[in-house]
């Protein structure tokens, strides 16, 4: 729609506050909610889930539609634009606990290398990669330790050398698996047993998002049709029960690690 159709549907929503009205201007600015988290894809940390920034744009423009002020002399479109790419950044500073130092260092040695394998057809050595990007190698090698030890990546990430090993991370580390020790163990699954309960304790409503969109892995669109809702009503129900459950084991740190 054209800014003056967002902006007359937006004045007939202000008006009677149907919430159908407001779900015709969630799907019209839903590609843009996507649009600007793909744009931020790169800076992610590499534990982050899209779908949860897609969810935080989608939550922000819900609340743009609602506190937009037309008088204010922005457009709808710029008003949820900039409302969405700063709850977008942050939640990305929330999830990312590394300085913006390292994360600028990560971006600058991805493209100095991307550059030199174009160049030369191979990828770099540490020598030949700090010559390229004007520091020591002692300066890389620090740098590289500090985005290593900011990143939590998967144990079947490759672990990356000069010679393009295919050795899984998961086979660097030493052998020492607590599910040995029976204390541990029992631990463990009485940690599972307190959010078994507190899951349990949520609507059914809820639950029913949670199994869909955690174990049958839809997206909120699809659950959005499988329970006769809209996706941003899917979207609310979602970061609702993160909150509950996040109220009722705020109290176990340990319990809320090992299940988020």
């Amino acid at each position: 729609m054209s800014s003056d159709e967002t902006l007359a549907l937006w004045q007939e929503y202000r008006r009677n506050r149907d919430p159908r009205l407001r779900d015709r201007l969630v799907l019209t600015f839903a590609p843009m909610v996507k649009y600007i988290v793909y744009r931020k894809v790169r800076e992610m940390p590499a534990n982050a889930e899209v779908e949860d920034f897609i969810s935080c744009g989608l939550e922000a423009l819900i609340v743009s539609i609602d506190r937009y002020d037309p008088d204010k002399g922005a457009t709808l479109e710029q008003y949820a634009w900039t409302r969405i790419h700063g709850a977008v950044l942050d939640e990305l500073r929330r999830q990312d606990w590394a300085p913006r130092s390292v994360r600028r260092w990560e971006r600058d040695i991805t493209k100095a290398t991307e550059e030199f394998s174009i160049l030369h057809g191979r990828r770099p050595t540490r020598a030949e990669l700090a010559d390229a990007m004007g520091v020591t190698v002692e300066e890389l090698r620090r740098r590289q330790d500090e985005i290593a030890a900011s990143d939590v990546t998967s144990l079947n990430a490759l672990v990356l050398s000069d010679d393009d090993t295919t050795i899984e991370r998961v086979d660097t580390i030493a052998a020492d698996d607590p599910r040995m020790d029976p204390e541990n163990a029992a631990a463990t699954e009485e940690l599972k047993e307190k959010f078994r309960r507190a899951f349990a304790q949520l609507p059914r409503r809820e639950r029913e998002v949670a199994v869909m969109l955690y174990v049958k892995n839809l997206t909120l669109a699809e659950i959005g049709q499988v329970l006769g809702v809209s996706e941003s009503r899917v979207c609310q129900i979602h970061s609702g029960l993160k909150r509950t459950l996040r109220a009722a084991l705020a109290d176990d740190a340990d319990l809320y690690r090992l299940v988020a």
